[in-house]
């Protein structure tokens, strides 16, 4: 189902993230583009179980990880698909929102 639900939402996440590309970063640009991952990764990157927790990551780290993802140096079933669709500044961007979020053990 939790496969499903991520295939569901690549179509909604590429197109939003199509429009967005242009869009010039805002105070919360970070949030509104991080909100795309909460199909897969849940509310605030606080995963509900089966896929990596987000919130909390170090920003290098999870920038890290998209650009993995991107140039094919990380396994993945979707998230490849998923990151060339982000420019860089917007993978700092998402990423400065999850390193911010609060390690707490679940959606804020």
């Amino acid at each position: 189902m939790k496969s499903l639900l991520c295939v569901t939402g690549v179509f909604a996440i590429t197109t939003a993230t199509a429009a967005s590309a242009e869009t010039p970063a805002t105070p919360n640009a970070g949030r509104d583009l991080a909100a795309a991952c909460a199909i897969c990764h849940g509310t605030n990157g606080w995963s509900a179980g089966g896929l990596p927790n987000l919130a909390g990551q170090p920003k290098e780290y999870l920038v890290r990880q998209m650009r993995d993802f991107r140039d094919g140096r990380r396994p993945t079933t979707i998230m490849h698909q998923i990151a060339k669709g982000y420019t860089e500044e917007q993978y700092q961007l998402m990423a400065a929102f999850f390193a911010s979020q609060k390690i707490s053990g679940g959606a804020q």
